[in-house]
């Protein structure tokens, strides 16, 4: 049998671009992740708006209420934010939402503003539920999803094109 021989021509510049990615993929990864978060957030705050109200009044046995418009004033001042990202090796976390919006004061009493959200989004055995934040989280997952799958082609695009 005879020997064959390959040549390739390109080989370092593929070499040089693949490093490029290899660098690159973790500020995109976290470019696309933070453009997302922000989608989600959008979506959640327009969601929040969207709450419907009545005049607070208690509720007696076995009624229910709507959230009252203080409650979702609340709501709507505390914006839903995006947490500090979580860098763990390759993978970039986030979380969007009100876990630390803190406290606000309903009808003179301090209540975690989380805790108000839950009730409303949930509900409670004296409120009906409002899945707000659930609503926008479904809506708006495609459209983060699409705006970062777009971020990332991007930063991929300007890195092998160097």
């Amino acid at each position: 049998m005879m020997p064959y021989e390959m040549k390739v021509d390109g080989m370092a510049e593929i070499s040089k671009q693949l490093e490029a990615l290899d660098k690159g993929a973790p500020a995109a990864a976290a470019q696309a992740l933070y453009k997302g978060a922000g989608i989600m957030a959008a979506e959640i705050n327009q969601g929040a708006g969207q709450i419907k109200t009545a005049p607070f009044k208690f509720a007696g046995d076995g009624q229910t209420r709507l959230p009252s418009p203080e409650e979702k004033e609340i709501v709507m001042q505390a914006a839903a934010g995006i947490a500090k990202f979580d860098k763990n090796g390759t993978e970039v976390q986030t979380s969007v939402g009100f876990r630390n919006s803190g406290y606000a004061t309903l009808n003179g009493k301090q209540k975690p503003i989380p805790q108000i959200v839950n009730a409303i989004n949930s509900g409670t055995s004296f409120m009906n539920k409002q899945p707000c934040v659930r609503k926008a989280a479904r809506s708006g997952a495609p459209k983060a999803m699409q705006a970062m799958r777009a971020e990332i082609e991007s930063a991929f695009d300007a890195m092998t094109k160097k």
